[in-house]
């Protein structure tokens, strides 16, 4: 098998998305009205008609993003023939599309990939004061500069590297004095650019510990069971299948850093060619043709990617 089925994360959502799937295949509508009914309230209305500010609170980015992949992949399967176990070498999702594709493996059921991104989404944002943290992109550096310019930037604060997405594209994350530092620093030190995002809270970085500790209360809670095609787990950069193992990463994956660039490499090294990213956005597709030569991203969204899909897993067998 030369491909990979990959989950977006936050950042990809957009008001209306998944609509057009849901209104041309009832494999997409019985996924959103499953995620509506495990939640206990229309996600979709706020989905489909917004607004844009309630849509991007994190506490309903993340189970709408989940929701849109997974209502993508069931019209893949339904229309198209695929099957995760049979098509793809592995699976991988960056930061909350990491449960996506858990979710696509059938490792966790929908409901409960659904719940779990409510409650990581709120504990996330409870986790750090709102004006106390900040996130940064720095681009145009490497990693290994980038981490260098978060640890001087640090001063007795959080700085660290949050996301490395590739293509010399890193995100850094921590108290806010500590990031507007790492700006200052990264582009005295070339950095193409260095800005704040537009983020309500600093992910992925030591401050998010109250909500690690949230989460792994709450993934005790859930069963997990091996799935179909090996998880690329974001905090390894690396396959794994056992249950145990899942949880205990995903638990570190609230403070840990977004290993994308080294993901992407290891299952290129695999051998695999076609990247399929199943959900909202193009931003996977994107950073994979920085990561991997040769490789090539192919991007299911709605309806009128689903023959292009086909036809791209025709060509990765």
């Amino acid at each position: 098998m030369t491909a990979a089925f990959t989950f977006p994360g936050q950042g990809s959502q957009a008001v209306g998305m998944g609509k057009a799937l849901a209104d041309a295949f009832p494999a997409a509508r019985a996924v959103f009205e499953e995620v509506d009914g495990a939640l206990l309230e229309k996600l979709t209305a706020i989905m489909w008609d917004g607004p844009a500010e309630t849509l991007q609170l994190t506490q309903n980015a993340q189970p709408a993003l989940m929701a849109v992949s997974m209502a993508a992949l069931r019209v893949l399967e339904t229309e198209a023939g695929f099957s995760v176990g049979r098509d793809a070498a592995f699976v991988a999702g960056h930061s909350l599309g990491e449960y996506s594709a858990l979710a696509a493996a059938g490792s966790l059921s929908i409901s409960d990939a659904a719940r779990l991104l409510r409650t990581r989404g709120l504990a996330m944002q409870k986790a750090v004061p709102v004006g106390a943290g900040a996130m940064a992109a720095l681009l145009g550096l490497d990693y290994e500069a980038a981490v260098a310019v978060a640890d001087e930037a640090g001063d007795g604060e959080v700085c660290q590297a949050a996301n490395d997405n590739g293509g010399g594209q890193v995100v850094v994350s921590g108290d806010k004095a500590a990031v507007d530092r790492a700006v200052e620093i990264a582009k005295g030190k070339g950095a193409k650019r260095a800005m704040l995002l537009p983020v309500s809270a600093p992910f992925h970085c030591k401050l998010m510990q109250p909500a690690a500790d949230v989460m792994a209360k709450a993934l005790s809670e859930v069963t997990i069971r091996k799935p179909a095609s090996p998880l690329v787990s974001n905090v390894l950069a690396a396959a794994i299948s056992d249950p145990d193992e899942i949880r205990r990463r995903l638990v570190e994956q609230v403070t840990g850093t977004v290993r994308w660039r080294e993901s992407v490499a290891y299952m290129a090294a695999r051998g695999v060619t076609r990247f399929f990213e199943i959900g909202a956005g193009k931003v996977l597709s994107g950073l994979v043709k920085r990561i991997a030569d040769g490789a090539v991203g192919v991007s299911v969204g709605g309806p009128n990617d689903i023959t292009a899909a086909k036809d791209a897993l025709a060509a990765a067998k």
